[in-house]
């Protein structure tokens, strides 16, 4: 049974200094209240991660769907209890919402993250561009889905704007009412491959689900006409395997996602960008006003998009937000930077003050 779930060589390898422990392999597959539904080689059993383990894992590091996990069986009708978690593969993470600086893994050892917008007043290519940026930096591989494809008038329009956005990656239209596009989803969800859902509430990721299914076995809900937003109805991370071998795993609905360490995730899902940098003729262009810069070549000649431009800064931005926070280097280069650039402001408005009095 672990096979179905992912399990290879590797991970038993892995395993070997828990199982001379007396511990037992399993996979997380749901996740709620600090309870864990877990998938053993003796089928599924319900656990719970040891004081220990809660005790001393570090911020991110407590059991997720999606990770393998070491545990210790139930005694009489008690739970599991998970005392070790391996090393993960990959892992999505964000910024928990609400909550200062604390990481949360949305799901862990994932092959693929389906990014999924809504053809309908959810489809946000900021947001996308902010979606791709962490599911590079997760290890996964990003695909885009395009749901509610039927209601959809300009199904090639968005789908070419789509892709001039995800460079690289694929981008599937689907109607799981229709079921139109589900078996190129399928198609990359081959046996022991994980992939997790992220998007926003109400753009159809348990619908789609259900429809790969088969069965409605995911609640779902309809989505508000006053404002195009969809409620939470999922309310918890639940990985579940699918007819033809693949895993797929649902999470709640996204509101924001802000980032805890994207990385190189940006610069992967702004290639063309970054490419443009290079042949600047500085190597520290601010691709503001310096000679030779490529970048603002490429924007004056209308080759690179201006929202494209200013969402590639945005995140740039609050990349460097993340670095003075955590490098006190960065901190420091960034503040000799902006006294810089105040200097340069207040002798240009002297400049501006003698030009008006002439």
């Amino acid at each position: 049974m672990l096979i179905t779930y992912g399990w290879s060589d590797q991970l038993q390898h892995d395993f070997a200094p828990f199982a001379a422990q007396g511990l037992s392999p399993a996979r997380v597959v749901l996740q709620q209240r600090g309870r864990y539904g877990l998938v053993t080689d003796a089928g599924e059993i319900l656990g719970a991660p040891s004081g220990r383990l809660q005790h001393e894992a570090g911020p991110g590091a407590l059991p997720v769907a999606g990770d393998w996990v070491a545990v210790q069986p139930a005694q009489g009708d008690g739970l599991a209890v998970v005392r070790h978690v391996l090393p993960r593969r990959t892992e999505f993470v964000r910024k928990a919402a609400g909550t200062g600086e604390a990481p949360q893994v949305v799901a862990a050892n994932i092959d693929l993250a389906f990014l999924v917008l809504g053809l309908d007043d959810d489809f946000n290519l900021r947001r996308l561009e902010r979606y791709l940026a962490a599911a590079w930096e997760s290890g996964a591989r990003p695909v885009v889905v395009l749901t509610k494809a039927d209601a959809c008038e300009d199904l090639d329009g968005f789908v070419e704007e789509t892709e001039r956005v995800a460079l690289g990656v694929d981008v599937l239209p689907v109607s799981a009412v229709a079921g139109e596009g589900l078996d190129e989803v399928r198609a990359r969800l081959a046996p022991g491959l994980t992939a997790v859902l992220i998007g926003m509430s109400g753009v159809g990721k348990s619908t789609l689900v259900n429809a790969l299914l088969g069965e409605d076995r995911l609640a779902t809900g309809a989505v508000r006409e006053t404002d195009g937003r969809g409620k939470h109805t999922t309310t918890h991370r639940e990985l579940v395997l699918l007819p033809g071998g693949g895993l797929i795993l649902d999470t709640p609905g996204m509101r924001e996602l802000a980032f805890w360490d994207p990385g190189g995730g940006v610069s992967t899902a702004f290639a063309e960008i970054e490419a443009l940098a290079e042949q600047c003729r500085f190597r520290d262009c601010r691709h503001e006003t310096e000679p030779g810069c490529a970048v603002r070549a490429a924007r004056e000649a209308g080759e690179l998009a201006e929202d494209r431009w200013r969402g590639y800064v945005k995140l740039q931005r609050e990349l460097d937000h993340l670095d003075r926070k955590e490098d006190p280097v960065a901190r420091e280069a960034w503040r000799r930077r902006w006294i810089h650039v105040a200097k340069a402001n207040r002798k240009r408005s002297r400049g501006r003050g003698v030009e008006a009095e002439e």
